[in-house]
């Protein structure tokens, strides 16, 4: 018997049956209409349960805005020179670990303080009280963008670096942390990460330094 050749039904069945069993290729889609996406794409923050959204161009646009339930996360970072808070401050906001973001919330209407661990993205649910200490201390805070942009604190192992940080970048962070984790610490693995994804970040961000202006007007370096 000769054997088949790709246009006969049995090549046709073969690859169908082929293309039936082997996983679909992992595709990020638009989760507003399902359009394919490029590798880089939007982010939108769902203002009522604050979910993360991957978008296309024309969904961000069309969907986000104040008066929207949806807004657009920035892609623009600040590390920010010269910030103001001490150690004393920090013990105020009661966070447990060496890194934390805080942010915003219009649904909450009040400033969410997050810290990335063994077990993911936890929420703190202690005072955050000094808050207002901080923005009078920092009046760059009150240009932070609410829902999309947060203050990213870097303690870790004696460093003290903060950054303005657009909210996906934070859960980015966060899922690192999670996903090196080991023992009870975080571990070499976990810190080695964590170290290049500031590594990363650094020559990406602009740097914000305070100076002595009329009103706390800032400055790009």
């Amino acid at each position: 018997m000769a054997p088949n050749t790709p246009n006969t039904p049995s090549e046709g069945w073969v690859a169908a049956l082929r293309r039936f069993i082997e996983p679909a290729p992992n595709i990020a889609r638009c989760e507003l209409c399902s359009l394919e996406l490029m590798e880089r794409h939007p982010h939108l923050i769902a203002i009522d349960d604050r979910r993360l959204l991957c978008a296309c161009d024309a969904c961000a646009l069309l969907y986000s805005g104040d008066a929207q339930k949806f807004r657009r996360v920035p892609r623009d970072s600040a590390r920010l020179d010269d910030f103001q808070m001490s150690d004393e401050h920090w013990a105020g906001l009661g966070i447990p670990v060496g890194i934390a973001f805080f942010f915003k919330s219009t649904r909450d209407q009040r400033v969410v303080a997050i810290y990335p661990g063994a077990a993911g993205a936890m929420e703190s649910l202690l005072d955050l009280s000094t808050w207002g200490v901080l923005e009078e201390a920092n009046p760059v805070l009150r240009a932070i963008e609410p829902d999309v942009e947060a203050l990213l604190a870097n303690h870790l192992d004696g460093a003290r670096d903060y950054y303005r940080m657009p909210l996906d970048r934070c859960y980015a962070l966060s899922g690192l942390i999670r996903s090196t984790w080991s023992g009870f610490t975080g571990g070499s693995e976990m810190r080695e990460a964590v170290a290049q994804f500031f590594a990363d970040a650094v020559p990406a961000c602009d740097s914000v330094r305070r100076v002595a202006m009329p009103d706390a007007v800032e400055q790009h370096a």
